[in-house]
């Protein structure tokens, strides 16, 4: 991909030490766009900033959880001894156990729940992508689909993901890759992603309303305590908020607008910066502590939007 322009500056002293690069997009509620930033039309693996998406497939293929299972099916968690629990209640009520998982296993996510785990093994539960693993297992079990196969590209769950991807945001898949969960990775253009999000989250689909009600109705569930997409959530109305790996990020409010951007280099550093620099585009002013650049055990810098987000 094209390295796209400067969306971050890591400034110490007054002087700019670093910088990320990316592309962005965002548009009005009246579906208008008003920031284009770097290539939006180049192929991009949209990581799991999708998994509203894969959700809404499995409700259409007949899954059928409570709304906090379904936001932990939209979730990259934390790994915390609720999220843990909620996605063994997805896979109980399946009739089936952890070992039914395919899931690359890790340790959890965040820091804490990481410390707390100890020296214990990594498992497939504690992954962060446990929760929408323990939905497409379920989705398997209510059509009697293979198991041993669901992470298959041609597998009827991933085909129906797959037709979800292309319906929303109006692209064929045309680059099929592999998510460090292990299941498949369909690539989208920015402009695809950020179209289909944003028809996820206005659309008047019963299946698509429900995805966005549980993630807004339980945004903890959909990240953690601390963390950017459940805080966002928390603090603004008929907000969506969902992160990928490889710096990956989509924001959308229900009839308002929406932003979606990919860092060049795959950093997460600054997310919080860029998100309120680019939701005051859309007209959503939001305050959020500075990420504080260090220099002798005190604060000397930042992490600062670039000037064209600032619209300077």
């Amino acid at each position: 991909m094209k390295l796209g322009a400067v969306l971050l500056e890591v400034v110490r002293n007054d002087f700019v030490e670093s910088v990320h690069a990316g592309h962005l997009i965002a548009i009005d509620k009246s579906g208008t766009s008003i920031l284009e930033i770097g290539d939006l039309d180049a192929p991009i693996f949209p990581r799991s900033a999708v998994k509203g998406l894969q959700a809404a497939a499995m409700l259409r293929s007949g899954l059928r959880v409570t709304p906090q299972q379904l936001a932990l099916i939209c979730a990259s968690h934390a790994g915390s001894p609720e999220h843990l629990a909620t996605a063994k209640s997805i896979l109980t009520a399946a009739g089936v156990d952890e070992s039914a998982l395919m899931n690359t296993p890790d340790r959890p996510l965040d820091t804490a729940e990481r410390f707390a785990w100890g020296d214990k093994a990594p498992s497939s539960l504690a992954a962060n992508c446990s929760g929408k693993h323990a939905g497409m297992v379920a989705t398997c079990v209510v059509n009697n689909w293979d198991l041993s196969s669901y992470l298959h590209p041609d597998h009827p769950l991933q085909r129906g993901i797959r037709d979800e991807f292309e319906t929303l945001s109006g692209e064929k898949v045309g680059v099929v890759g592999v998510d460090g969960c292990g299941a498949p990775l369909f690539a989208l253009s920015l402009r695809g992603l950020l179209r289909a999000i944003t028809k996820l989250v206005d659309s008047e689909d019963p299946i698509h309303r429900e995805v966005f009600n549980a993630c807004r109705s339980h945004p903890y569930l959909v990240s953690g305590t601390g963390r950017l997409p459940t805080t966002l959530m928390s603090k603004v109305d008929r907000l969506f908020v969902k992160d990928g790996a490889e710096g990956v990020f989509v924001i959308a409010q229900r009839d308002g607008g929406a932003i979606a951007w990919k860092m060049s280099d795959g950093s997460q550093r600054g997310a919080a910066t860029l998100a309120v620099a680019s939701l005051s585009r859309i007209g959503i002013e939001l305050e959020l502590p500075a990420e504080s650049v260090l220099g002798g055990g005190r604060v000397v810098g930042e992490i600062r939007a670039s000037r064209i987000l600032r619209n300077e």
